[in-house]
């Protein structure tokens, strides 16, 4: 399910103009899903949530302050890994599958962090 997610996710960013640099990136602190560029050359780091139903929990509600307070991290160790002096945010883009896998709803939700200055 989340390899679908991030593949639904991939494809509408691409849709909105923005350019995929790397997905799944991994360090000490959590993984990225997806990094991308929007037109403005910004440099955005995507966290993707993928639920089947949200009659439990919805995917925003899934994203607690402690994972945001993981990304954060791994955003940072990242800019510094590639000594990057540019903007940069943190999204979300939370899907809803039907049980068949069919996407439901997207949403994308565009600086997720307040804490996260770059």
């Amino acid at each position: 399910m989340g390899n679908l997610g991030e593949n639904i996710a991939r494809e509408y960013l691409k849709s909105k103009g923005y350019n995929i640099v790397e997905s799944n990136h991994r360090n000490k602190y959590a993984e990225i899903d997806l990094i991308a560029r929007d037109k403005q050359r910004i440099l955005i780091f995507i966290e993707v949530r993928t639920k089947t139903s949200e009659q439990l929990v919805s995917p925003e509600e899934s994203i607690n302050k402690r994972k945001i307070c993981r990304l954060v991290r791994n955003a940072k160790a990242y800019l510094g890994k590639i000594n990057y002096k540019g903007l940069a945010r943190i999204d979300a883009v939370c899907i809803v599958l039907s049980e068949e896998g069919i996407c439901r709803r997207i949403t994308h939700y565009e600086n997720i962090s307040q804490d996260f200055k770059s």
